[in-house]
């Protein structure tokens, strides 16, 4: 079921985004060459609980049968990888990488939910427009983001303006709605026909996140039941944020 939130609900999922927006702005200023994903892991730990937040996908389960508990408070996927890297002490960033981070903060219970692709230091002209095009995905999409459009609105042009930018979308996940969940109703594909779907309504909270593929859209599962990464090899990016439908013009909640 969808929820549509009160004004007093609106507000406390405002508090959680502006949570995950500030740890973006800190981590962007942070992240280098020569710093593990677990450092990075760490950074954001921290910054979450000084605001007043719960990292919450540390220990979030899935309910999938072998899957442990998501051991780290942030996912950060690195190149090939497209989403829910797993933090680790021995994966190394380097010069030239692509890095996706995607995290949950839940204060007053609520949460916010936002991904983004960093450029680490001399990045080369493919990675940078892909990064460039998965992002501008998200603004094309939040353009149907309105009371009287459909969900299929927002998953179709976002699908639509990948595929003319010559990339993929993964298809296997999705955006979702959010609230006092991490992952509500509706589901929000990045691909899809126009006009199908929920109509979208005021009050609804939303998390819309291209992810996009350099080369084909197939994906494989690494053996540690989380890691997604290409098939082929190539590159990544991912770009994320929790958005409040409104009776005009979406608001972007985690960006400040």
């Amino acid at each position: 079921m969808v929820t549509i939130k009160s004004k007093k609900e609106i507000e406390y999922m405002k508090e959680a985004c502006k949570v995950v927006a500030i740890m973006y702005q800190e981590i962007e200023k942070k992240i280098k060459p020569g710093m593990t994903t677990w450092e990075v892991d760490q950074i954001a730990e921290q910054l979450m609980k000084n605001l007043g937040a719960i990292p919450a996908e540390k220990g979030y389960n899935p309910g999938i049968k072998g899957v442990p508990p998501y051991p780290a408070s942030i996912c950060i996927s690195i190149n090939d990888e497209v989403i829910h890297g797993v933090p680790s002490k021995n994966k190394i960033i380097k010069d030239g990488d692509i890095v996706s981070i995607d995290t949950v903060a839940l204060k007053n219970g609520y949460n916010g939910d936002a991904a983004r692709t960093f450029m680490i230091g001399n990045v080369s002209k493919d990675a940078r427009r892909l990064v460039e095009v998965t992002k501008q995905a998200f603004f094309e999409g939040i353009k149907y983001a309105k009371p009287g459009y459909r969900i299929g609105d927002i998953s179709h042009t976002i699908g639509e303006y990948v595929k003319s930018q010559g990339y993929s979308v993964v298809r296997e996940f999705q955006g979702h709605g959010i609230g006092k969940a991490m992952h509500e109703d509706p589901g929000i594909p990045n691909y899809g026909k126009a006009g199908r779907g929920i109509r979208l309504e005021p009050g609804m909270t939303l998390a819309i996140e291209p992810m996009v593929i350099q080369g084909k859209p197939d994906i494989l599962e690494l053996d540690d039941g989380w890691t997604i990464i290409t098939e082929d090899g190539s590159l990544s990016a991912h770009y994320e944020n929790t958005i409040l439908i409104t009776e005009k013009e979406p608001e972007i909640l985690t960006i400040l």
